[in-house]
């Protein structure tokens, strides 16, 4: 028989004679790695699902025109969109805005791509219908109020084109806005349809765009955007990156903290343990010692237990793990996350250690038996 096939034999045999000790703590570390493993991939996964709930809360990047210039072309806007990645963008929506007049009182228009507006404000309300055909328009419910209007009804807008002519345009109300803010005083239309109105094809007034990304990687795009494109400003809507930020900085530090907690709870587990274990065996070690047996061949058979209980528990930690957080992501966010295979070695590889390092002390104390003494039934 091998060597090694001996010591593992040796190694499974006294763990399955002390089956219930063993078994104490094999959980112990199965919940540590549990956690550990949970928590880390809940840890990597926050700012995702963080991100994309942040998203409802509307655009957290802006473009407006640089410098003294009143507005800004589209062309502009695609260019700054190319130091975006492609895959961060949630929404970009342009807008212009022009005065219009309905049954003869002034109101603000808003001409936008709304398929778009609703990717970067999803909490707008819409009591009717989103516009999907051209002359339809969503009007705020401050100004349905005041000129009694509900989905279904048709408006008249007049007012004077760039080139100085009037026109006069029937719109068909799709939906009333609500949200509570600036918004349910406009009037939104497609740019399309305010273009054709207007004149001036083109021109925009501001551009909100909506990115899943860190504040580090939005200031980084506001920089380039800056650098490479003069015609537009960026900036950055700081009550949304600000919070999103301060939010998953406490996250990440509260992860850190329990984890920490868990695994020094798991130490001293496995600790307690393992000197119960040295206690009962204090004749068979000293027996072995009377025998010839070295200390180095003693801490080898302690710290094998320890380090196989520590890859077992591990490894049903990364799968407890995987439940644990997919549980936590579909009850608190809704939404499924990915398994990330690196976990695996990552947690057996810290169970081992922690394993390693809790069976020091009752190691020392397993080499500390005189086997004159114990044998003497001291």
């Amino acid at each position: 028989m091998k060597r090694q096939t001996m010591y593992f034999r040796m190694i499974t045999s006294s763990l399955i004679r002390r089956h219930s000790r063993m078994l104490v703590a094999l959980l112990a570390v199965a919940i540590g790695a549990t956690i550990l493993s949970g928590l880390v991939t809940i840890y990597y996964d926050v700012p995702r699902q963080m991100g994309q709930e942040f998203r409802s809360y509307g655009a957290n990047l802006i473009l407006v025109p640089s410098g003294d210039k009143a507005a800004f072309r589209l062309e502009a806007v695609e260019r700054a969109a190319d130091f975006i990645p492609p895959g961060d963008i949630v929404g970009i929506a342009p807008y212009r805005y022009e005065t219009l007049k309905i049954n003869e009182q002034p109101f603000m228009a808003a001409g936008t791509d709304l398929d778009e507006v609703k990717k970067t404000s999803p909490y707008w309300f819409v009591s009717g219908e989103w516009p999907v055909n051209d002359g339809a328009v969503l009007i705020g419910q401050e100004v349905a109020g005041l000129i009694r209007l509900s989905p279904g009804d048709t408006i008249t807008a007049t007012g004077t084109s760039a080139d100085g002519g009037s026109f006069s345009h029937d719109f068909t109300v799709s939906g009333i806005v609500q949200t509570g803010g600036t918004e349910e005083d406009f009037i939104f239309m497609s740019l399309l349809d305010l273009e054709s109105l207007m004149g001036n094809d083109g021109e925009l007034d501001v551009v909100e765009c909506s990115i899943s990304a860190s504040q580090t990687a939005l200031e980084d795009i506001v920089g380039q955007i800056s650098e490479n494109v003069e015609e537009v400003t960026p900036r950055l809507v700081k009550r949304v990156t600000q919070s999103e930020g301060t939010v998953l900085t406490k996250l990440q530090a509260l992860v850190y903290l329990v984890t920490v907690v868990v695994l020094i709870l798991t130490m001293v587990c496995v600790a307690t343990t393992m000197m119960a274990v040295v206690a009962e065996r204090r004749k068979e070690i000293g027996l072995k010692k009377a025998l010839g047996a070295a200390n180095k061949s003693i801490v080898m058979e302690f710290l094998g237990e320890g380090l196989f209980l520590g890859g077992l528990g591990g490894l049903l930690g990364v799968v407890l793990g995987f439940v644990f957080a997919q549980t936590v992501s579909m009850n608190v966010f809704g939404r499924s996350i990915s398994f990330q295979p690196l976990l695996i070695p990552v947690t057996m590889v810290v169970s081992i250690v922690v394993t390693g390092l809790a069976c020091l002390i009752p190691v020392r104390s397993a080499t500390d038996v005189d086997p004159a003494v114990v044998l003497r039934g001291e």
